[in-house]
């Protein structure tokens, strides 16, 4: 059986070693050249690639119920002989048709390549070193090593597993953490009950792990969901303002055709002059500049809007922007860089220390004996600071409990120079109230700093 045969119920059913033997791949991973033909064979590792579609984009433009209408009323005047009004009808819908088309499909290009700038990456190994690749470039066989906080970026059975939960909600709907184990859980168990296996798309809540990955792409649970669906944007409370809105018209249009059509009859008049006095007033009534109105106006808010680095894809929802009353945002790369990087480390006093950040150092995910990189951002800015390999030295690492947000720290048992020795690295105030030996100005140290 190949990679590409392998089911999620078979892999979940089988032994590390047997899905690692119908893989063709080991424990060390796969070698860069094999990694290169396997991506060839079996494509990136995304669920779809973003293009902007210019007959989409017209497309949203001309489903619009007041276009619709107008359209009919020009269609209307030029059959009853008033060709001027048609042809100014035409002209007004061609520029707010061309006015939103334009706006939107410079705002998707744009979005487009906002999208295309933004870097996922994972920590794999390859030829036996662990390295940072981009998550495209995964493919069956890869190992891998997940960590806290880090979106899952493929279906992968796991390997070696320290404290490991996954946040499979978006999966399984549970709001509880799923708690994971390499042991294979019996054939036929349903996805949520696959304890030896991390779904692209989940988040690992607590601990860390290494697993191969067996699914990539629209492959994968996540993706198979992901490629089913449709790419629509729904109805905007503007746009069904407006489309009530025109079928209010086309109501009354339609109910003085025929009051007026039964009321001429009634007088006596001619059928054909009733009917296009009537088909008249129905095109008087209906309001010509309004597509104009509305698509200048939401344009101009759109202008200003990216005068304040503000990029809008749809001008529709310029006016829902305008009715809300709080904005809630992530800030992390949308107000911040994010990027963490290492200040500074000190000591209780507050003064400059080598010797914290060596403790820190070997209380991260980085085996100090076998390097490597890091999947956790602050672990990462620890061992980009300067120097920082020559600072640890020569240390054996023993035991590791990662960090889980619980216990909100990460334990390390490593054999130093001075012998055998345990470092808790975590939140400050929870660390201190553990410390019965520390100095009472650290306490006043932490007060300053946070």
């Amino acid at each position: 059986m190949t990679g590409a045969e392998l089911t999620t119920a078979v892999v979940a059913a089988s032994p590390v070693a047997d899905v690692l033997r119908r893989l063709d791949s080991s424990a060390a991973g796969l070698s860069a050249a094999e990694a290169a033909a396997r991506l060839a064979r079996h494509g990136p590792n995304a669920v779809r690639t973003r293009h902007v579609n210019a007959l989409a984009v017209l497309g949203r433009q001309l489903r619009n119920a007041v276009l619709i209408l107008l359209a009919g009323t020009a269609v209307v005047s030029y059959f009853l002989g008033d060709s001027i009004q048609a042809i100014i009808i035409g002209i007004i819908l061609a520029a707010s048709i061309g006015l939103g088309f334009l706006n939107e499909y410079r705002a998707e290009r744009a979005a487009a390549a906002l999208h295309g700038g933004v870097r996922h990456n994972a920590v794999v190994r390859r030829d036996g070193e662990f390295v940072t690749l981009p998550v495209t470039a995964l493919v069956p066989g890869d190992v891998i090593r997940l960590s806290l906080g880090e979106a899952v970026p493929a279906d992968v059975r796991l390997i070696d597993v320290s404290g490991l939960e996954c946040d499979e909600s978006i999966l399984t709907g549970e709001s509880t953490g799923s708690e994971k184990s390499p042991q294979p859980v019996p054939a036929g168990a349903e996805l949520a009950e696959s304890s030896d296996l991390a779904f692209m798309g989940t988040i690992v809540s607590a601990g860390e792990a290494t697993g191969v990955v067996y699914a990539t792409g629209t492959g994968a649970e996540f993706g198979r969901i992901a490629a089913g669906l449709e790419e629509r944007s729904p109805e905007t409370g503007f746009q069904v303002g407006l489309r009530g809105f025109s079928y209010l018209l086309l109501q009354v249009a339609i109910a003085l055709m025929v009051v007026i059509l039964a009321s001429n009859l009634l007088l006596h008049r001619q059928v054909i002059n009733s009917v296009l006095f009537s088909l008249a007033i129905a095109v008087g009534i209906t309001p010509q500049l309004l597509p104009a109105v509305v698509s200048t106006s939401l344009a101009t808010g759109a202008r200003q809007l990216a005068r304040a680095k503000v990029l809008v894809k749809r001008l529709v929802c310029i006016e829902d922007l305008g009715d809300i009353d709080i904005l809630i945002t992530d800030k992390t790369g949308t107000l911040t860089d994010g990027r963490i990087s290492l200040v500074d480390t000190i000591d209780p006093a507050g003064a400059h220390s080598d010797s914290v950040r060596r403790l820190g150092l070997m209380a991260t995910d980085v085996d100090p004996e076998t390097g490597g990189v890091s999947a956790n951002p602050l672990d990462a800015a620890l061992w980009e600071s300067p120097r920082a390999r020559q600072l640890v030295g020569a240390v054996r690492r023993i035991a590791m409990l990662p960090f889980d947000h619980e216990r909100r720290a990460t334990s390390v048992l490593v054999d130093d120079r001075e012998g055998r020795v345990l470092v808790v690295k975590g939140a400050p105030e929870q660390v201190l109230a553990r410390c019965r030996l520390t100095a009472a100005v650290a306490q006043a140290t932490l007060a300053a700093l946070f």
